[in-house]
């Protein structure tokens, strides 16, 4: 089936929550750099008006990225995904440290961070290799490969030092259980959540020990009778065991101030001048705001500068202070509208490639507004990962458009696709 034109099968309405949610993150990066002077929203010697100046790169890049053809993406997936390894690779001779984590190229005078385009550029590599003719998850084989693919980027990323982007590579597992993976995978993944943080919350791990070894004696006692189900039981204990150690091992390994953001979150730690310092002051500016909040370019935490990385990795407390629960919830609202109408796009593909891309993309920004807004009001550890669409951030903004309108360009030629 040919095409009408070039625009006409564009969602549009997913343009739109773009545009609006790019729109507010303008006006909170703007209220953020406030400091009861008021100033052109242009100027580009600002965060804000440098915003507008990527945003406008963004637009540019977001129309390049629909006027390519659709075959475009599906035949240079894997190009695309070795030439982001090999930049996170280049990092470690070239690269750049910033904020204590060697993870950035700097050009003059901007800074590009590739760990922020190693997303889509898997989301591709995975949706290539997922899609391709005789992969099924039930294999071992296709299972391993995918898992590589994803572990690739990660570990580079955890190597230098951006251990919270690292963590956004978790959320692939959801594209696998798409494409067929066991659901005892994600059980699994909720008891390794779960024993993790045990681990990090109990000092004494022998307590943690003789609880597993009771509780595995009871289940093999009432499933005595099966034995192939008694010596699994008995195998995920022993590694329970094990990997109790293995994380207090890697925790032992972390920054001191990593370590500290993390015990101030189990609440190990009370460090309102130090660790905490973030964390506290985030959620004064939200809860100060109330109900409908203080009003546009009001908020005295914000224009205070009380929240470090205000403009960045805790641009949602602007919005909580000067809109209050309203304007949380419209801001949590316009996310919700687009990853549903992501999954939505996803859904009715032809063709599994983007199927599989679509949920990429979902997983991707549902991994980062849940921890970035959970992070800002003490649910989770800071891990320093920004906002979609709204923190301030060259690479941030770029990677996020790219991510979104690729799927915008593979959905706009869906009725050209036989299978």
């Amino acid at each position: 089936m040919r095409r009408r034109s070039l625009w006409a099968d564009m969602d549009w309405l997913s343009v739109l929550l773009y545009a609006l949610l790019v729109t507010v993150g303008w006006v909170s990066i703007y209220a953020a750099d406030f400091d009861g002077v008021r100033t052109s929203m242009f100027d580009l010697t600002t965060s804000h008006g440098k915003q507008v100046l990527w945003v406008s790169v963004s637009l540019v890049l977001a129309i390049l990225l629909v006027i390519l053809d659709n075959k475009f993406y599906t035949t240079f997936a894997y190009f695309i995904y070795g030439v982001v390894m090999i930049m996170l690779i280049m990092i470690f001779f070239i690269g750049t440290e910033v904020k204590g984590n060697k993870s950035w190229f700097v050009l003059g005078g901007f800074s590009i961070q590739p760990s922020e385009f190693a997303k889509f550029a898997t989301a591709l590599a995975v949706a290539k290799f997922l899609s391709s003719q005789g992969t099924n998850m039930k294999y071992w084989s296709t299972r391993l490969i995918a898992g590589a693919i994803i572990l690739l980027p990660m570990a580079l990323i955890v190597y230098q030092g951006d251990a919270g982007s690292a963590l956004v590579f978790l959320s692939f597992v959801l594209v696998l259980y798409r494409d067929g993976l066991s659901s005892w995978v994600l059980v699994g993944g909720g008891g390794f959540i779960a024993i993790s943080l045990l681990s990090l919350i109990v000092d004494e791990k022998m307590y943690l020990v003789v609880g597993i070894v009771l509780f595995t004696a009871a289940v093999i006692y009432f499933v005595r009778k099966h034995l192939r189900i008694a010596i699994l039981v008995s195998g995920i204990a022993i590694m329970s065991i094990g990997y109790i150690y293995l994380v207090s091992y890697f925790f032992s390994k972390l920054k001191p101030h990593q370590k500290d953001r993390i015990e101030v979150v189990l609440g190990k730690l009370e460090d309102k001048k130090g660790a905490g310092y973030n964390l506290d002051q985030s959620k004064i500016a939200i809860g100060s705001g109330g109900f409908s909040g203080k009003g546009f370019l009001n908020g005295t935490q914000t224009k205070g500068n009380f929240v470090p990385e205000q403009t960045t990795d805790f641009i949602f407390c602007t919005v909580g202070e000067e809109h209050g629960f309203i304007g949380t919830m419209i801001v949590l609202g316009l996310f919700m509208a687009l990853l549903a109408r992501i999954i939505f796009i996803s859904e009715r593909q032809r063709s599994k490639f983007t199927r599989l891309y679509g949920y990429g993309v979902a997983s991707i920004i549902f991994f980062h507004v849940t921890i970035n807004v959970g992070m800002t009001i003490g649910l989770v550890p800071v891990i320093g990962i920004p906002l979609p669409f709204l923190s301030y951030g060259g690479s941030s903004i770029l990677s996020f458009t790219i991510l979104l309108f690729i799927l915008l360009k593979l959905d706009s030629d869906r009725l050209a696709v036989l299978r």
